[in-house]
């Protein structure tokens, strides 16, 4: 398995939460490599690893497919499009971004901008309504080809940089979703004693709906969220943050469950896996929230890889930390 190539190919595909067929479809693809029983229901990728037996653990491994994006709320007659934010989206990276709006058919746009010469008060900063699209298009023109409710998406190609690192607009959290992929590579042909299932969620930005309906079918005993978390950047404070290429930065928190947080140290420190600490004080705004509460309740924990720019067209992983996230997954499965 070739992983930069996977998160390229994964990050490459569109899936704007509420719309990600595209998205899923391919995870799909990936996912068969591994076991016959995968499917999408109810907009999640879903793929079962081994029986159920009495007194062995069932395990939820968890990757969000979606990304945030922007929707289309008006049509003006000017032509312009009026959007809002799907997920959170800092407003201050919106002016002059091209866009890809997936309508009847799929149309270029550009979000409008006031040059810095116009401007009385360069430092303001415009809220969503006062956001609009450019397509170069009449309103007769658009109408034909866009509706109220179409997605629009951040053109925002995955790029290779330097030192096995890589930027683009869903590597939150198609790297998470690579990561699960890796560790089923490592799996193959192996022998665990447990059975899991693996989780590719919908909708995850806008309040971990998919994971809370995948949660209620698989009924888990152990739930891992794979997700990204707040990579370093300059000034930024050490204990809040996940320095990039020094692993997976496992959760701690009085929502998740300790057991299961040590339980992923000590298999770290067993197989030489580097790993960080995550501690956080309450929810973690994460899928592992919805695993905790699912039902009658579940061990649950996060292990996320450190991601520079969060919900910008630009975001920042290292290839090394989504391996090593592969690696204490499977390393974790492998020690039951």
């Amino acid at each position: 398995m070739n992983l930069k190539k996977t998160v390229l190919e994964l990050s490459a595909v569109c899936g704007v939460s509420g719309e990600e067929e595209s998205a899923c479809g391919y995870a799909l693809k990936m996912l068969k490599n591994y076991t016959d029983d995968a499917y999408i229901k109810n907009g999640n990728v879903i793929g079962n690893f081994g029986s159920r037996k009495e007194g062995m653990p069932h395990i939820l491994l968890d990757a969000h497919i979606d990304q945030v994006g922007l929707i289309v709320t008006h049509i003006y007659e000017s032509g312009f499009l009026g959007i809002s934010n799907i997920g959170g989206i800092d407003r201050r990276l919106l002016p002059a971004q091209q866009v890809l709006i997936h309508g009847r058919k799929k149309l270029s746009g550009v979000i409008s901008s006031v040059p810095p010469h116009l401007s009385a008060d360069e430092s303001k900063v415009n809220k969503m309504d006062e956001f609009f699209v450019d397509t170069g298009l009449s309103f007769e023109e658009i109408s034909e080809l866009v509706s109220h409710g179409d997605k629009i998406s951040f053109v925002s190609p995955p790029t290779e940089l330097l030192n096995n690192r890589i930027t683009g607009c869903a590597l939150d959290d198609r790297s998470g979703v690579a990561a699960i992929l890796y560790a089923l590579e490592l799996l193959k042909n192996q022998n665990y004693n447990c059975s899991f299932t693996v989780l590719f969620s919908a909708q995850e930005e806008l309040g971990e709906r998919g994971a809370a309906i995948g949660a209620f079918e698989i009924n888990p005993d152990i739930a891992l969220a794979v997700d990204v978390s707040f990579g370093r950047c300059l000034g930024d404070k050490d204990y809040e943050t996940g320095e990039l290429g020094k692993g997976a930065m496992i959760g701690i928190s009085p929502c998740l469950s300790r057991e299961v947080s040590q339980a992923l140290i000590n298999t770290c420190e067993k197989e030489e896996i580097p790993y960080q600490l995550e501690v956080m004080n309450g929810l973690t705004s994460t899928n592992a929230d919805r695993f905790s509460v699912n039902r009658a309740g579940c061990k649950a924990c996060t292990v996320s890889i450190p991601l520079k720019y969060m919900h910008t067209p630009a975001e920042i992983i290292s290839i090394d930390d989504v391996e090593n996230t592969g690696r204490l997954i499977a390393a974790y499965i492998r020690s039951f």
